[in-house]
């Protein structure tokens, strides 16, 4: 972040969450000349423009994720957050630890003590290291289950496992 240009975030002002930050002033940094800001928009088009990967072919069961597609838009409510095409949240995708069911830990230490709503597009390569903000679910079963149960959703385990192949379609 301190290249050569503008970086600015008020939130490094902080000085008890970000002490060394507040005193130094690098939530406010200033270079001349800014030879990074004016490539910015470019560098942000080009990342959003990248294509998330397609699953290979047979490593789900496109009947069921057919099926899944329904629940994930509908009793799921999952395109509340994760909305399609991009399978997040447009714009400001930050919640509230209590409100998705987990402890601040890893919240806690961001400038929001929020968490962001994790694109899913490409979530089959993701099938290792367990899955949320920390890994603290083995399988995306084991996410559904939270979901289920913090939402109050009552899936059976036909749409939880229609839901996941949905998931690895993704």
């Amino acid at each position: 972040m301190h290249g050569s240009g503008t970086f600015f975030d008020a939130r490094f002002n902080e000085g008890n969450q970000y002490p060394v930050a507040a005193k130094s002033g690098s939530g406010n940094t200033r270079s001349t000349p800014d030879m990074i800001t004016a490539k910015l928009a470019a560098l942000h088009f080009y990342q959003l423009a990248i294509p998330a990967p397609k699953p290979p072919k047979g490593s789900f069961d496109e009947t069921a994720a057919a099926r899944g597609k329904e629940i994930f838009g509908g009793k799921g409510k999952c395109a509340t957050c994760h909305v399609p095409p991009l399978f997040t949240e447009p714009g400001n995708n930050l919640h509230a630890p209590d409100e998705i069911g987990v402890d601040a830990f890893q919240a806690d230490r961001s400038p929001t003590h929020k968490y962001r709503t994790a694109p899913l597009a490409g979530l089959w390569t993701h099938q290792k290291g367990g899955f949320y903000h920390d890994g603290r679910f083995a399988t995306l079963g084991d996410v559904i289950d939270h979901y289920d149960t913090l939402s109050k959703l009552d899936l059976t385990q036909q749409e939880k496992g229609e839901l996941i192949e949905y998931l690895k379609s993704l």
